[in-house]
């Protein structure tokens, strides 16, 4: 039931103004709606950071917000390589009607929204983004549509609007995520789907006309796309709403206005806006005694993102209180202090032109470079040349420099001491807008890159999934197995028996428990393992003694399911 007679008519209202829209013929009209003004792009790239918050009833548990709820889902391949099959009880933590009661207990009294607003402004966020919906069909805003929301909680106030409030207040953009899946509502991917998309239009049109303006609309439409929600006419009614507001890249098959790399840092890219979205944990929910990124790593995401010309969205998931947790608040405390120091190679930045693999990047603003350093191993940095005269030269986080610049390039070194251990950061002065000069990439001395490989299994046999995924350089792209698979292997052929003192593994999801690397004899052809290890994560670095060999091979003996690796590098050191 609808809350109150005015309530039904409001729906009305809505329904039939959404119908109205339905009518027009997309192909008739102008496609301007498709994407924002350039214009209004330029917030955004200039931010460079901003707040993710994922939270509802379902922090009672302490378990994934949404993935946690069992039952069906709806539109969700039961073989997908990263949600693997819903089937499997280990995937099941609440039962769904345990889970869709959640919300009758969830009183979050300590939630202040300014203080989340405060903590994202001395972090050196730009922006905040919400979860106003997920997956579980939660509602935390007070809709007209549904009783499914915050307002039926024991806490019976409007979260997003106390947080509009607070963003409002302090001049910070606001960010509406919604999650077009619903797996509560009666009506999603059933017969009665057309119902289903009023009901999301409307609630759209709720979030974009009752919370002052939004700067960003941050769908996440998993596997239902476009097409299944009439993204045109959405697309239209969010545009004359929100004049200028942004919409992101998930409702295929509609680009929106700025891609949105998950759980990695995007590949770089300088023609098209993105941002990655990434946890300051394990999970985006929250979770007792979650296990904190450090904060070189937490620095190091954000640099290479800036780097890459692009944003990182920084998640927290805050307790059932509605606090969020003391060790998360410091971490990001800490990064906002070392903003403060050094945000001048962030903000405003764009990304380029050198693209250094793993030992950094750099960004560029008017006439000057950042190099960002953030694995200093050889005595002397050497860049590939550039059109422009260095004037000069300085580490902006301290320490003599020397350099000397000719027609090969650039030469750059600087005590051993005077190196950070997060980030060495070289600003390069010259005699010409930085922008002027196209992206310059250094290979710095990766074997691996592009050269043929194969792997025991792919997920659904699929190129988009395939063993050179691993091996292309993009962290944006992996090697995925099929559901249920807990031990693989994954080999690249190096096409020529070469020396290598280093290797390089990241994986997604942090499945992978116990993996060996194993190179191939020449003569005997026989497999040899030098280096045995458990755990992987994003970024492992291995340093090992020297290895000639033409076919390398990671083998992972033990995983708690389908492993998946983003970038398998086999480098010279």
């Amino acid at each position: 039931m609808y809350k109150n007679t005015f309530s039904a008519l409001f729906v009305a209202v809505l329904v039939l103004a959404a119908n109205s829209v339905v009518c027009a013929d997309p192909k008739a009209e102008d496609t301007a709606y498709l994407n924002a003004n350039p214009k209004s792009l330029e917030w955004f790239r200039q931010a460079r950071f901003g707040l993710f918050v994922h939270w509802g009833p379902s922090s009672l548990t302490g378990q994934e917000i949404s993935w946690s709820r069992g039952g069906v889902r709806p539109g969700v391949p039961q073989n997908d390589p990263t949600w693997g099959d819903i089937s499997n009880s280990q995937r099941i933590g609440v039962p769904s009607e345990e889970y869709d009661n959640l919300y009758r207990r969830f009183n979050p009294v300590k939630f202040d929204a300014r203080k989340w607003v405060a903590l994202a402004k001395a972090a050196g966020m730009r922006y905040v983004v919400f979860t106003s919906k997920h997956h579980d069909g939660f509602c935390m805003f007070n809709s007209q549509l549904t009783d499914f929301d915050i307002m039926s909680s024991p806490y019976g106030q409007d979260i997003c609007k106390e947080l509009a409030d607070a963003c409002h207040a302090a001049h910070i953009p606001l960010g509406w995520y919604y999650s077009p899946p619903d797996w509560h509502q009666p009506d999603y991917y059933t017969e009665n789907h057309d119902r289903y998309i009023r009901y999301f239009h409307n609630q759209i049109r709720e979030l974009l006309s009752n919370y002052g303006k939004i700067g960003i609309m941050w769908f996440d439409g998993l596997f239902c796309t476009g097409d299944k929600l009439d993204s045109n006419t959405l697309y239209k009614m969010i545009r004359k709403l929100q004049p200028g507001i942004l919409i992101n890249n998930r409702l295929a098959p509609l680009p929106g206005d700025y891609d949105t790399p998950e759980q990695s840092v995007g590949r770089f890219q300088d023609q098209r806006a993105w941002e990655s979205c990434i946890t300051i944990g394990d999970q985006w929910g929250y979770r007792p005694n979650e296990n904190i990124k450090s904060l070189k790593k937490c620095i190091q995401t954000l640099v290479r993102c800036a780097c890459g010309d692009g944003n990182l969205l920084f998640n927290v998931g805050p307790n059932p209180f509605g606090e969020i947790e003391p060790e998360q608040a410091k971490r990001l405390e800490e990064m906002g202090k070392w903003l403060k120091r050094y945000g001048e190679s962030i903000y405003g930045t764009r990304g380029g032109p050198y693209i250094l693999g793993q030992i950094g990047g750099s960004t560029r603003d008017r006439k000057t470079i950042y190099i960002h350093v953030l694995d200093w191993r050889a005595g002397v940095l050497t860049l590939p040349p550039i059109p422009a005269k260095v004037k000069r030269c300085k580490a902006l986080t301290g320490g003599t420099v020397h350099y000397s610049q000719d027609d090969d390039g650039i030469r750059i070194s600087i005590n051993e001491d005077a190196r950070n251990d997060i980030d060495t950061i070289i600003v390069l002065e010259l005699d010409r807008p930085a922008s002027e000069i196209k992206p310059v990439r250094q290979i710095d001395g990766i074997l691996s890159m592009g050269k043929p490989a194969r792997a025991s299994n792919v997920f659904s046999g699929a190129a988009d999934y395939g063993p050179g995924k691993a091996f292309d350089g993009n962290e944006g792209t992996r090697w995925a197995t099929d559901g249920g698979v807990t031990a693989a292997w994954l080999e690249v052929d190096l096409e020529k028996p070469m020396a290598f003192r280093r290797v390089f593994i990241s994986e997604a999801f942090n499945r992978v428990q116990e993996f060996q690397l194993l190179c191939r004899d020449s003569e005997t052809e026989e497999w040899r393992t030098f280096h045995e290890g458990t755990t992987i994560g994003v970024d492992l670095n291995l340093d090992v003694d020297t290895v000639i060999a033409r076919h390398v091979r990671l083998n992972i003996t033990k995983a708690s399911d389908s492993p998946t690796i983003w970038e398998f590098q086999v480098r010279k050191s």
